[in-house]
């Protein structure tokens, strides 16, 4: 079976399974509408720099569904695949458990990209919310986000002894992740102390980076070496300790 292939059946299995898209786009896009059609959260804030608590939001969903994810739908899946014995039946056969984490990564990934240009799309049509006036850094940023995210999501598949732990860990995992990225209060409000340990999640540092974008700037190199190191690390480890049966 071709890698392409292989995806084609991960991307199915997704789409039978539910989670990514239920949970991973469906949720946060309605969310999203529901926020939007708050009068009170769409009035601009002078301490914001003109901007509402709904124009700060709009990022945040794009990190809600990339943390689901990253975080749920990917840990879930496959551990899943490991208990059942998925991985190590794949390990005598030409197609390889490494093409299924591959097909793994590209489908949840599939996902997200759907995902982020809906959340974009409703936003700027539905409650015209700009576009980020820097295009290409918020790219560079959401891919760094994404493979960051991932990494993260990989470890605890690889460091889990089964799937209701994995998910357990990623589901408690969700909520600081999210925080620190602004879900409820937004980082600019935070403590100094909340505030600079934000900066350094892989979360606050996507937000920190997207924002950028938004305002017309290329992101930071701060913003940006933290999810490459998020990205390499957590990788680095989950391949040195991925158990595969």
């Amino acid at each position: 079976m071709s890698t392409a292939r292989l995806v084609n059946v991960e991307i199915k299995l997704s789409l039978r399974d539910k989670v990514g898209p239920v949970w991973g786009v469906g949720f946060p896009l309605v969310l999203l509408i529901i926020l939007g059609s708050i009068p009170d959260l769409r009035e601009p804030k002078p301490e914001y720099g003109g901007l509402s608590n709904f124009d700060l939001l709009v990022p945040v969903m794009v990190l809600f569904n990339l943390a689901m994810l990253a975080l749920v739908a990917l840990p879930t899946t496959l551990s899943g695949y490991r208990e059942q014995g998925v991985l190590r039946r794949m390990r005598t056969t030409p197609v390889g458990p490494a093409r299924v984490l591959t097909a793994q990564l590209v489908a949840n990934l599939t996902t997200a990209v759907v995902a982020v240009v809906a959340f974009l799309a409703v936003a700027r049509f539905a409650f015209g919310v700009g576009l980020p006036d820097n295009i290409g850094g918020y790219v560079v940023a959401w891919l760094l986000s994404a493979a960051a995210l991932l990494s993260v999501g990989l470890l605890i598949t690889a460091l889990a002894p089964g799937r209701g732990p994995a998910t357990a860990i990623g589901t408690v995992l969700y909520f600081p992740i999210m925080f620190f990225a602004g879900l409820w209060v937004p980082i600019a409000d935070m403590p100094t102390l909340l505030r600079n340990i934000s900066h350094y999640t892989p979360s606050g540092a996507a937000m920190t980076a997207f924002q950028a974008a938004y305002e017309g700037h290329f992101p930071a190199a701060q913003p940006l070496l933290t999810l490459v190191a998020y990205a390499v690390v957590c990788t680095a480890v989950a391949i040195r300790w991925f158990r595969w049966e």
